[in-house]
């Protein structure tokens, strides 16, 4: 680890971070901000806009136009929220205390990032579980799927997706949460938080969501040729089949975003040579990322969002009753 000193007897760790420096073995922001350090935070501050902006017309448009109150949708609405805020409490936590700077400097406000962070992202895979559940009801059994998967079972869905999230936010703050490495000998605590948390907060659900999508996938190329003996039947089944497919992307994107920066907190208290700490640091923005990703997605695949998305900007929805206008 290399490092720089100024005039001042202060170190900057340019290798480490461009925008903090150890003066005295205390790790700060720093007072010259680098031209690089300045870029960064520009970046990552219109990444946190971009991310606000995008979830809170998601928000906004299923809330406000009425045939979009669906199961279904109100589990999209459900994951907005939480990337949401990951925009407007994780972005900026993580920009005044980064990686970086808690993996020298753990204080209180690092256990509140790493509480909300670890939290949302609960709470981001657990409302894509529900999401998955509730495609395997519409596709595998439509039938069955409006007495299945109502608004009642939808908000139990959500409350419980929430619940545990704020329960791992709450034991986070409580007992902490290490991403450091073992220099001498592994705790117990250690090995459960870097281990046993991601099993269960990040690698069983995503694998229980894969198997759900693969099943879908299975039945879906089955009943190709029966539902489409009618036209009802053929329009309903490209629908589901639609937002199947839309819903099954927002999953692929999680996983590519999150699944590199948990390989890395599960091995890296565990290696004798540690990923060095810029790697940390982009794979931890690479997971916050995602809830940037999300809406542009839908934007993408769903016509609906596109329409909605016109009249929120061009202000028409102040100008009359469009909450009943056809968007689909």
């Amino acid at each position: 680890m290399e490092a720089e000193l100024t005039v001042n007897g202060t170190y900057i760790f340019n290798d480490i971070h461009p925008c903090y420096e150890s003066n005295n073995a205390t790790y700060i922001f720093t007072s010259k901000p680098s031209i690089l350090c300045v870029l960064v935070y520009i970046f990552l501050s219109l990444l946190s806009v971009a991310t606000i902006c995008g979830n809170l017309l998601v928000i906004i448009s299923i809330i406000y136009f009425k045939q979009l109150h669906t199961p279904t949708n109100y589990l999209i609405l459900s994951l907005a929220v939480a990337d949401l805020l990951v925009g407007v409490l994780v972005f900026p936590f993580s920009m005044a205390f980064t990686v970086t700077s808690c993996l020298y400097h753990e204080n209180l406000f690092c256990k509140i990032r790493d509480s909300f962070d670890v939290s949302l992202c609960t709470s981001s895979i657990l409302n894509l579980c529900c999401i998955s559940i509730d495609r395997y009801y519409a596709v595998c059994q439509p039938l069955a799927y409006r007495s299945k998967i109502n608004v009642h079972i939808t908000v139990i869905m959500i409350l419980v997706c929430w619940g545990i999230s704020a329960l791992i936010g709450i034991a986070i703050i409580v007992a902490g949460f290490s991403q450091g490495t073992c220099e001498e000998m592994c705790s117990v605590d250690v090995v459960m938080a870097n281990t046993m948390g991601p099993v269960f907060s990040f690698y069983l659900p995503a694998f229980i969501m894969l198997c759900i999508y693969l099943k879908i996938f299975l039945v879906a190329r089955k009943q190709v040729n029966s539902i489409q003996s009618t036209k009802y039947g053929a329009t309903v089944s490209k629908r589901e089949r639609k937002a199947t497919k839309t819903l099954a992307t927002v999953l692929g994107v999680f996983l590519l975003c999150l699944t590199p920066y948990f390989l890395c907190i599960v091995f890296q208290p565990l290696s004798y040579n540690p990923p060095p700490i810029p790697v940390i640091e982009t794979l931890n923005w690479l997971t916050l990322s995602n809830s940037m990703l999300n809406p542009l997605i839908y934007a993408f695949f769903y016509s609906w969002f596109r329409s909605a998305f016109r009249m929120i900007i061009s202000g028409k929805i102040f100008q009359g009753d469009f909450a009943n206008s056809k968007l689909f």
